[in-house]
């Protein structure tokens, strides 16, 4: 008997169904594999945050309004840098970006295996549910925390868009 079969809780994936019903398991592992792709070609930006703008995206308005980031800010940075092999500045650009980056390689590697062999990831279970909401409440609640105790997030540039004096 397989493991998976003696302790119903580790079923990771469900038996064989129609491809056709497996799509958006190859969708997520093509959306990882663009976002890996994209994050080894950018370069880590020296400020924790603001990568995402050599793609043309503009910046955060929290850290343009507020001069505070936002629960996103500097995730792309962290796994740009941790694509590069920088994880001391991957975990200073954002300290949940390389677990974060983790959970979801793991997630779209399995997708991808899922869709290839024809099974269908447990994604619908109550524990993978229960497991989603404490990753997304922890994001949060960090993202609260670090916006409420960063104040001066902004770069230089950032600050000279709306005017912020240079002495913060």
């Amino acid at each position: 008997m397989a493991l998976s079969e003696a302790r119903p809780g580790l079923k990771v994936f469900d038996g064989a169904v129609p491809r056709r019903q497996l799509i958006g398991q190859a969708f997520l592992f093509s959306i990882w594999f663009g976002v890996t792709g994209i994050g080894a070609f950018l370069h880590p930006s020296s400020a924790g945050h603001g990568t995402h703008e050599q793609l043309g995206l503009p910046p955060c308005p929290s850290v343009l309004l507020f001069d505070r980031p936002c629960p996103g800010c500097g995730l792309t940075t962290s796994w740009t840098a941790l694509l590069h092999g920088n994880l001391p500045f991957a975990l200073h650009a954002h300290p949940l970006g390389p677990l974060m980056y983790l959970i979801f390689t793991t997630l779209a590697l399995m997708a991808g295996y899922g869709f290839l062999s024809g099974r269908r990831l447990r994604t619908y279970s109550d524990k993978f549910n229960r497991a989603s909401a404490v990753v997304a409440a922890v994001f949060i609640a960090f993202g609260f925390f670090r916006f409420a105790t960063t104040p001066h997030f902004a770069a230089r540039y950032e600050r000279e868009i709306f005017g912020y004096t240079s002495n913060r």
